[in-house]
């Protein structure tokens, strides 16, 4: 069974790049906290194994799609994982999760390119950026995602992407996505995770993305 929420509708079909196909451990946090640029992080190694695009034939299925990832390389458990940029700006236009069998998925979609981007396990208290104040996220485990060289708005001023910041999907793993700022082309984001476990990172092409897929 495959349900999704976007802020659009349905994915396409879907081309990919020679990708990055990373895993990762989510780090278990006290209760829901607050979430920010100054969180406790889990230390780990920074990995960056990559597959062949042959491997990952369906990596972003359709809605109806029933098991959309056969072909992809196991969920393995690494607490930081670190994405290189293909572009020096990647404006955000989308963002959407969705649940399939076995995993929770997060999609950052872009206008062109991926930016660089370090997917970890941290600890609450979270904070926004800039302002400072507490964020609540609600879970139990989270990650936070923080894309360098990337934002909604564009460098003129316009916003490239207006969908919901702040998902509550209630998925068997991903309680909740929520951005924790977007700041001097810094976009962080927050995942809140029914317990801990492992994940893989994913990039994609046409159009560009960054995906994340929680392990069930």
């Amino acid at each position: 069974m495959t349900r999704l929420h976007s802020s659009r509708p349905a994915f396409g079909a879907l081309g990919l790049i020679a990708t990055v196909a990373l895993a990762a451990c989510t780090a278990g946090g006290a209760s829901p906290g607050s979430a920010g640029p100054s969180s406790s992080t889990i230390d780990s190694a920074v990995v960056e194994p990559s597959i062949s695009a042959s491997q990952v034939a369906s990596a972003e299925p359709s809605p109806t799609s029933s098991e959309p990832t056969e072909s992809l390389q196991p969920f393995a458990c690494t607490p930081s994982v670190s994405v290189p940029s293909t572009t020096d700006r990647a404006q955000i236009s989308d963002v959407r999760v969705g649940t399939h069998d076995g995993y929770d998925r997060v999609v950052f979609e872009f206008a062109a390119g991926i930016p660089d981007a370090v997917i970890q396990g941290v600890l609450p208290p979270f904070y926004a950026d800039p302002s400072g104040l507490e964020l609540p996220v609600a879970g139990t485990a989270f990650l936070r995602v923080t894309m360098h060289g990337a934002s909604k708005m564009s460098p003129e001023g316009s916003v490239t992407y207006s969908g919901s910041t702040n998902f509550q999907p209630g998925f068997d793993r991903l309680v909740q996505l929520i951005e924790g700022g977007d700041f001097e082309a810094v976009s962080t984001w927050y995942l809140g995770l029914d317990g801990a476990g492992c994940y893989r990172v994913l990039t994609l092409a046409d159009p560009s993305r960054v995906v994340i897929d929680i392990e069930h």
